[in-house]
């Protein structure tokens, strides 16, 4: 199979929409975290039957966000990977843009804080668990600075690693940023 692309950027309301169910976004994130799985792996991480599973997987592989991977050996299993190494999310104007992306955004918060209450408080990395929210003042040459620079930084940090390409003693690390306008646009934009 060839080489997966860099980046998939979703920007039709209707992919968008695809990826805010919750079983998706788990199935994305185990693929695009560098996992190849089959339909049955999904299922048991997705908490569905397999039939159920591969319905989802087909309905993402439509939007080009996985992809077949090569056959296993005995040619029964038909395992899934990501299509590219990172997945963007690009809201576009309109109500059915903004309702998608706002489907999407709910999912993954809601898996945020899955994942916040799940780690025991015992856990020697509790400490390093953190939600920072802020209100920036800033023009919108600066929130696409401060955007530019967001991605710099986890791109940096990603350095190629995967779930089954990592050095020891790390662990996996769930981030979510967020920037989103508030009030009117100022009368010169």
């Amino acid at each position: 199979m060839a080489a997966k692309k860099k980046k998939v950027v979703l920007s039709d309301p209707r992919a968008i929409r695809a990826i805010a169910h919750p079983a998706r976004q788990r199935i994305i994130d185990e693929l695009y975290n560098g996992r190849v799985l089959t339909a049955t792996e999904c299922a048991e991480l997705a908490g569905l039957t397999p039939s159920a599973t591969s319905y989802h997987l087909r309905a993402l592989e439509r939007w080009g966000i996985v992809e077949r991977a090569d056959t296993s050996a005995d040619g029964r299993e038909r395992p899934w990977r990501a299509s590219a190494t990172s997945l963007e999310v690009s809201s576009q104007p309109g109500v059915a843009g903004r309702l998608a992306s706002q489907a999407m955004v709910r999912t993954a918060v809601d898996r945020l804080i899955e994942q916040f209450t799940a780690m025991p408080a015992s856990d020697p990395w509790d400490e390093l668990s953190m939600l920072r929210r802020s209100r920036l003042w800033l023009t919108k040459d600066e929130a696409e600075q401060l955007n530019k620079e967001l991605n710099a930084l986890l791109d940096r940090h990603r350095r190629g690693r995967s779930a089954t390409n990592h050095p020891a003693g790390t662990r996996e690390v769930s981030t979510l940023f967020a920037a989103v306008a508030l009030g009117k646009p100022p009368e010169d934009n």
